[in-house]
């Protein structure tokens, strides 16, 4: 991999957009070899979290617009591209650890949407995220007009997509987009507090997690709480409750693979 860099640290690992000349903006080969970085991590049962970033001075721009440019009358190849960057952004949403947004500097269009398809998302204060295709006479084409009513509510996914405003790190907080926006300085600091929470959680427990609450938000309320029923009769009885119980009942914390 060229325009993907994938590290792996104490149980957690990074998939960085390594093309910080271009502002991290994505063509095809980037968001194939972003799956490919995705699917690796699927398959490896050590790594508990995954940290989407963008080296240099952004997280990610969006689709490569010299890029597009070259492929916008060809209906096959803008179709292809199109549809690789849904499957990139779906294995990342389905991916069975927690994938977690790490944003500074630009976060837009693509960019974006690649945030919304993440769990969480945090960023530095002076970040600036907005969708953008309004300003250029575009519409997204990533999931941002599906995923972002979702995560914020219709009036106000309406107002970022017919606007093409742009947030800044803080506005993004009072708005759900990120959990947290700090300064730059304090950014890697939370990061960390945030990754050492998790890594020590059972997998096979945040897998289930997920995959209910993802699941769930397409469904009414009560065929939602019918999955989370089934989905806890059949994991309840698995190793890890049960040493989880086992370390309740003798007051210590648990310990999971």
């Amino acid at each position: 991999m060229k325009k993907v860099i994938l590290e792996k640290k104490d149980r957690a690992a990074t998939l960085f957009i390594n093309r910080a000349d271009a502002f991290n903006a994505l063509d095809l080969e980037t968001v194939l070899e972003m799956e490919d970085a995705v699917h690796m991590v699927e398959h490896d049962r050590e790594i508990k979290v995954l940290l989407v970033r963008g080296k240099g001075k952004n997280f990610c721009t969006g689709a490569d617009l010299k890029y597009f440019l070259t492929i916008q009358r060809d209906a096959v190849a803008l179709e292809s591209f199109i549809s690789q960057i849904n499957r990139t952004f779906n294995s990342m949403e389905n991916l069975r650890v927690p994938v977690i947004a790490v944003v500074h500097g630009y976060c837009l269009a693509g960019g974006f949407e690649l945030l919304q398809a993440c769990d969480l998302a945090i960023s530095s204060t002076d970040a600036v995220i907005g969708d953008q295709h309004a300003n250029y006479g575009l519409m997204p084409g990533a999931g941002g007009t599906q995923r972002l009513p979702r995560i914020i509510g219709r009036q106000r996914a309406k107002e970022l997509l017919y606007t093409g405003r742009w947030l800044s790190g803080k506005e993004a907080q009072e708005y759900g987009l990120v959990i947290k926006a700090l300064p730059p300085d304090e950014l890697e600091r939370e990061v960390e507090h945030i990754v050492a929470r998790i890594v020590e959680k059972s997998s096979d427990g945040l897998a289930c997690m997920k995959k209910v609450l993802n699941q769930g938000m397409e469904m009414s309320m009560q065929d939602g709480i019918s999955l989370e029923v089934r989905t806890f009769l059949n994991y309840f009885p698995s190793e890890d409750p049960v040493s989880g119980l086992i370390a309740f009942s003798e007051k210590r914390k648990p310990k999971f693979p």
